[in-house]
């Protein structure tokens, strides 16, 4: 889906609805910004540049970006990380690169299988019930004590998500349960090893036939 960009001076807010997980960061954070109840819904000449960045890299899905008139952007932080939500999506934030798309510092994507923008999110797990933990204690894929760098993201088809770099994979409370250059994470939402791919997904006839990488 097409970003939508609202302007002012000195930023501009882009937002892509399709990838928007409904948190309701940006309206807890900047209502005089981000209010949904008004058009356009973004007021991008009611707060500082600089609170409307902050209040944007809160946004755990990357939904909301920014561009600052001055040419400066958002860094990633230095260390991939993913966080396993409960009953949700997986968040990942660093320097991120899904299927050959230029690299973002923000991404959820979906776990449940109910998506209809996969591999991204778009808030399907509410309305298909999807119900697991957020911290699981799974059977972990070797460590991997480097860190940094960027990590690419794809889809098998009609299986898991393959993420290939260094990544650190935390429970949504923070805990760490790996460190992996290379993981293979369910996207059908049927895995008895969440966040791994254990194979559930042949089971339920999970489909999602993408073009491999």
């Amino acid at each position: 889906m097409k970003r939508k960009d609202y302007s002012s001076k000195d930023i501009t807010v882009t937002f892509d609805l399709g990838r928007c997980i409904h948190s309701r960061n940006c309206f807890l954070q900047l209502p005089e910004v981000f209010d949904p109840s008004k058009r356009p819904w973004v007021q991008a000449d009611n707060a500082a540049a600089d609170d409307i960045a902050a209040t944007i890299r809160a946004c755990p899905s990357g939904a909301l970006a920014f561009k600052r008139a001055d040419g400066s952007a958002e860094k990633p932080p230095k260390i991939n990380r993913l966080a396993i939500w409960e009953n949700g999506p997986l968040i990942v934030a660093g320097e991120i690169s899904v299927e050959g798309a230029d690299p973002e510092t923000r991404v959820a994507m979906c776990r449940c299988g109910a998506s209809k923008n996969k591999p991204y999110c778009d808030g399907s797990h509410v309305e298909a019930g999807f119900k697991t933990t957020g911290e699981p204690t799974p059977k972990s894929p070797p460590t991997n004590d480097d860190q940094g760098g960027g990590a690419l993201v794809s889809r098998v088809p009609d299986g898991p998500l393959k993420v290939e770099g260094n990544l650190e994979i935390c429970t949504g409370t923070g805990k760490r349960i790996a460190k992996t250059s290379k993981a293979f994470l369910c996207r059908c939402g049927a895995s008895k090893n969440k966040p791994f791919c254990d194979g559930s997904h042949k089971e339920i006839g999970f489909q999602d036939s993408v073009k491999p990488n």
